[in-house]
């Protein structure tokens, strides 16, 4: 569906206005030419000048052919696994991801900025593209801000809330930063469900509206020590709270069926915490570090259904309420030295408790309007996990255009939950990797690794739930395991000179209990492990600067990644793809960043698709296409600020839901087919930020 003219009109008048009404005053122009010191790039504040950046992240993402890696939920604290460093240090928090980092860093206190091969450092962990942001908050007290509201032009009012100010400053060796940020959201679609029997005979139309809504208030302060000694700490905190409402109405009318009013509602009113902090000193012929963690969430949630009926027969309805408490604790030390031809040794030694504390519960509406607890086995229950790591990690330089790193260590857990079911088990489970980096230029960089890994558990795949929405349940199992992969990868980074460069990345992951939907009993289905799995990709991430070929200031970034996932279905034994996996990834971007003028403009487009959820009484899935287009204008000095307007979703993306469900398993008889198609319309996104 294309944007009507009425739809542009707004933004493309708001835009034009900026345009006529003020000054353009010149700006040097120049393409990004890092530095290369030691086979190192080198950036400086300079090189980013024509980008205006109000923060090291604004730095950081204009970096050719580097994409910030997203934090994963990763055992523990383990070994680094961001590919951005601060000030040389890894970001020793979990939820405290490196884009939050970056962010409260202003770019004025930005030193300079690295690009390493993370093989060659004395980090454990890292490989491929790294950078390493250099940076000192001055004596005086300075500080930033964002606001980033969204008008969406169909059914949802305008948002209005998100943003964020951080405050930064130093006394004596302590830097620090105080931070308050709120990542709010408003969004809603609308469209028509069509609902199809095992005869291919529609039997039912429903008319859908649903809206979304959240606020996530976010307080943290960020404290850092220096001392003349060597001694390194650093103190992170952080306090939030979510709340979440969602509402959807469908007005329903089908073949030999009454008229009905469905109306489903879903609530969390979320606080959480978390607090990790380090210290690093000198002891003996080398530096020890040691780091703490601490996380506790409380989340009560609520979801509501009731249907009601035209000939006013009785009201049906369901409501399930859960409240959770899940906490993570970690203690993680680490010794580093260094050897005769410079080689690098690390032994670490890690300590968590996790746990999962819940109470669910279960009504059913009867024909007398009262909603009456129903039985739910499982549904209360506490999880608990002990957890011991040791490891020790190597690294040298093999020669002047090989060098290794290699890892080895295992783990000891044990797991257990209260309950009917509740049991005690343990386990021992080997980790490590190696890792090869070739450079035969100063241009190339080719990294090899293998590595041994074992998997995050989710708790609440351990408690019985009901989905009132899709009318399913998963029943307790208590007999998860974490899973086990053998992952291997191969990753190419080529520059390019002043054209840009490339990161190409292929890689295979073996996996020994993946989890999974499995039968449990004769008609319950939960997560579970199946025997074993695998997943094969290829992904790149290119920078084609545009100086060269005669449009100065202009670039287009290319992220893609497309990967294939195999496991044979617990019941039919049949391989399919992994539930709820990564299909296609594809994010491009054009920006041109007008020579001699505060302007920018261009032109985003991102589309991604996952495999099919897979349960065994029903098989559903989600789609968004043809994708979202977008454009923005940018000004980089109104008075003093940059101001970025924004359209989304140009091509009128689709909102697609497609499930089968089953009259008992999926490998039998089909009870109906539901299609969804919903959307949304323009969205009009603006961003005002400063220094002050």
């Amino acid at each position: 569906m294309q944007p009507s003219l009425k739809n542009l009109l707004l933004p493309v008048t708001f835009c034009v206005l900026i345009y006529a009404v003020l000054p353009q005053p010149a700006v040097a122009q120049q393409a990004i030419v890092p530095e290369i010191i030691d086979g190192v790039r080198v950036f400086t504040p300079e090189d980013f000048a024509r980008f205006t950046p109000r923060t090291a992240l604004d730095m950081v993402q204009q970096i050719p052919g580097f994409t910030i890696s997203e934090a994963d939920d990763r055992r523990g604290l383990g070994q680094a696994t961001d590919n951005v460093l601060l000030n040389g240090k890894r970001i020793s928090g979990k939820t405290n991801d490196a884009i939050t980092a970056l962010s409260r860093i202003s770019a004025e206190n930005v030193i300079r900025i690295e690009v390493l091969e993370g093989a060659t450092l004395d980090i454990p962990g890292l490989a491929g593209q790294v950078v390493n942001v250099e940076s000192a908050n001055s004596e005086s007290i300075s500080g930033r801000f964002e606001w980033r509201p969204q008008f969406r032009l169909r059914r949802v009012s305008p948002n209005l809330f998100p943003g964020e100010i951080s405050v930064s400053g130093q006394v004596s060796n302590f830097d620090y930063t105080v931070s308050l940020e709120n990542d709010a959201f408003r969004s809603g679609a609308a469209g028509e469900e069509q609902v199809i029997d095992s005869n291919g005979t529609l039997i039912d139309v429903r008319d859908e509206d649903a809206r979304f809504s959240g606020d996530n208030p976010i307080f943290s302060v960020a404290l850092d020590y220096s001392g003349e000694d060597g001694t390194i700490g650093n103190l992170d905190l952080a306090y939030a709270q979510f709340d979440f409402f969602r509402r959807e109405t469908s007005l329903q009318s089908g073949i030999d069926q009454v008229d009905r009013d469905r109306l489903f509602t879903g609530t969390e009113d979320e606080w959480n915490f978390e607090g990790s902090g380090d210290y690093e000193f000198g002891l003996g012929g080398g530096r020890l570090k040691l780091i703490g963690f601490q996380r506790f969430e409380h989340s009560p949630t609520v979801n509501f259904l009731l249907t009601e009926f035209a000939d006013d027969s009785p009201a049906t309805g369901s409501r399930f309420d859960r409240v959770a408490d899940e906490g993570e604790s970690i203690f993680r030390g680490e010794y580093n030295w260094k050897t005769t031809g410079d080689a690098d040794w690390q032994v670490a030694v890690e300590g968590a408790y996790n746990f999962l504390d819940i109470e669910s519960q279960l009504e059913i509406l009867n024909s007398d309007g009262v909603f009456v607890i129903e039985d739910l086995p499982g549904a209360t229950s506490r999880v608990e996990e002990l957890r011991g790591e040791l490891g020790a990690t190597y690294a040298t330089a093999l020669s002047d255009t090989w060098s290794l790193q290699a890892s080895v260590g295992g783990e000891y857990s044990e797991l257990s939950q209260s309950g009917e079911a509740g049991q005690t088990r343990s386990f021992v489970r080997p980790k490590g990797f190696i890792a090869t980096t070739w450079r035969p230029n100063g241009d190339t960089n080719v990294t090899f690794r293998v590595e041994r890994d074992v998997g995050q558990l989710n708790f609440f795949d351990f408690v019985a739930s009901v989905n009132v929405d899709l009318a399913n349940q998963n029943v307790s199992n208590p007999d998860l395991v974490p899973q086990q992969s053998w992952i291997g990868e191969m990753v190419v980074t080529h520059k390019f000179g002043n054209y840009g460069s490339a990161n190409l990345r292929v890689f295979g992951e073996l996996i020994t209990d993946i989890i999974d939907q499995v039968p449990i009993g004769p008609d319950g289905e939960a997560p579970g492990n199946i025997d074993s799995a695998s997943i094969y990709g290829v992904e790149l991430n290119s920078t084609l600067l545009f100086d060269q070929l005669g449009i100065p200031g202009a670039r287009f970034d290319v992220n893609l990644q497309f990967q294939d996932s195999s496991v044979d279905d617990p019941l039919s034994g049949i391989s399919r793809p992994i539930s709820d996996t990564l299909e296609h990834e594809i994010d491009l971007s054009f920006r041109h960043d007008v020579p001699a003028t505060d302007w920018a403009y261009g032109v985003t487009y991102f589309q991604d698709r996952e495999t099919r959820t897979t349960r065994l009484d029903e098989i559903r899935q989600f789609l968004s296409r043809p994708g979202d287009l977008g454009m923005f204008v940018e000004h980089k000095d109104i008075f003093g600020l940059t101001v970025n307007a924004a359209l989304a979703n140009l091509l009128g993306t689709e909102n697609r839901f497609s499930r089968t469900v089953f009259e008992n398993r999926n490998d039998g008889p089909v009870a109906f087919e539901e299609d969804r198609a919903r959307t949304f319309g323009v969205i009009v996104n603006l961003t005002i930020s400063g220094t002050f």
